[in-house]
């Protein structure tokens, strides 16, 4: 292992604020040893800035969906820890219920919705991802007949 990899993991065991540091005393020390640094951070996601886009976005809806499921609970008083009570108006309660019936709707037609446009990207990718591929093929078959005559 080189020297380099050696102090890299030793500052990825004590965490972000290391690489700041890092990155600062490379500044004090010899500006272009700081750069350095902070393009290495940058470019190997220790900066956490765009390492995960995607997936950061799956993480929030992850945490939004258990949100909204653990509220559900509670509206219904089905979470006996934070049940919700009644309010005493009938008419108020069965609002509530219609209300949160059609927002659960509205949620599971929007992950529909969601999981289609997954599956159209998806669908557009493989497709242009095919076409390519037989554009290569086709050309390479030109390329064959053309040196073969």
């Amino acid at each position: 292992m080189t020297a380099a990899a050696s102090v890299a993991n030793k500052l990825d065991e004590m965490g972000r604020p290391a690489w700041i540091a890092a990155m600062i005393l490379g500044f004090i020390i010899f500006w272009p040893l700081g750069l350095a640094v902070l393009a290495y951070m940058f470019w190997s996601g220790r900066m956490g800035c765009y390492a995960r886009g995607s997936d950061r976005f799956e993480r929030k809806m992850h945490r939004m969906q258990e949100k909204m499921d653990r509220m559900r609970a509670r509206m219904r008083g089905e979470d006996h820890w934070d049940a919700t009570p009644s309010s005493g108006n009938s008419a108020f309660d069965e609002y509530k219920a219609e209300t949160l019936r059609r927002l659960e709707e509205e949620q599971e037609a929007f992950h529909d919705f969601l999981e289609q446009l997954r599956k159209s990207k998806d669908r557009a990718e493989f497709d242009q991802f095919m076409a390519d591929r037989r554009r290569k093929a086709d050309a390479q078959e030109e390329t064959a007949e053309q040196a073969s005559a």
